[in-house]
């Protein structure tokens, strides 16, 4: 029951931060929370847990409130500001390579402690931020793009941008986020574990990228109101 408190605890304080966020530094605190979200999940991503009778990657929630952001921006500050924000994680990714990676050219002294753990974490993310990138890349600009075809679809038969704001938003998210699952687990883990647990990983991945969709469509409405009130600093 202690994970299952605690990936539900995640979800309460990542969507918080994004929604403080975008309150204290509008358009900028999403591009913040875009490029924390990069470097912390693609560390998360190597520990694996078992929450809800699944076994999961952590770092899916993390992943899932980079939708949000795009969803936010899409709907408050327009495609090109989105657009950025994907852009921004992509550039995230590749400089948390170059560095990670630059690190372990070096000879550590004899008195060092942290060499030995640094590289048991980051010997892998060669392949694993390699998997984040290509999912990143394709689910997000895909997922900006179906939400402002979802947008121009409602507009058009309704007659109203400000409607069906819900189906725009999962609309997008929950067939993005299959793709993004695909490409990150496929390239990330395939051949690492056996086939049950690989299919597994992936199936627990987008149940959870459901429920996460599900669950950040109330902060996106949120983020409107505050948007449309003038609470949110531009």
């Amino acid at each position: 029951m202690k994970n299952e408190l605690l990936l539900i605890g995640s979800v309460i304080l990542i969507y918080g931060a994004v929604l403080v966020a975008y309150r204290i530094f509008g358009k900028i605190g999403m591009y913040v929370m875009t490029v924390i979200a990069t470097i912390l999940a693609n560390i998360e991503v190597l520990m694996l847990v078992e929450g809800f009778g699944m076994e999961q990657t952590l770092g899916n929630v993390m992943f899932a409130s980079t939708s949000l952001v795009t969803d936010i921006l899409s709907e408050n500050e327009g495609k090109k500001s989105a657009a950025r924000a994907v852009w921004l994680g992509v550039f995230t990714s590749v400089i948390m390579l170059l560095f990670t990676q630059y690190w372990m050219l070096y000879t550590p002294a004899e008195t060092d402690w942290a060499r030995e753990h640094i590289t048991a974490i980051f010997s892998s993310t060669p392949r694993l931020l390699a998997a984040s990138f290509a999912g990143y890349v394709v689910s997000q600009r895909f997922d900006v793009w179906l939400y402002h075809k979802w947008w121009d679809f409602t507009s058009k038969k309704t007659g109203d941008s400000k409607s069906f704001l819900w189906l725009r938003n999962n609309g997008s998210t929950l067939i993005s986020q299959i793709v993004n699952t695909v490409i990150f687990t496929t390239i990330a883990f395939f051949g690492m574990y056996e086939t049950k647990t690989f299919i597994s990983i992936m199936l627990s991945s987008y149940v959870i990228y459901i429920f996460t969709s599900l669950l950040d469509t109330p902060i996106v409405y949120i983020a409107r109101w505050m948007k449309n009130k003038g609470y949110v600093r531009e």
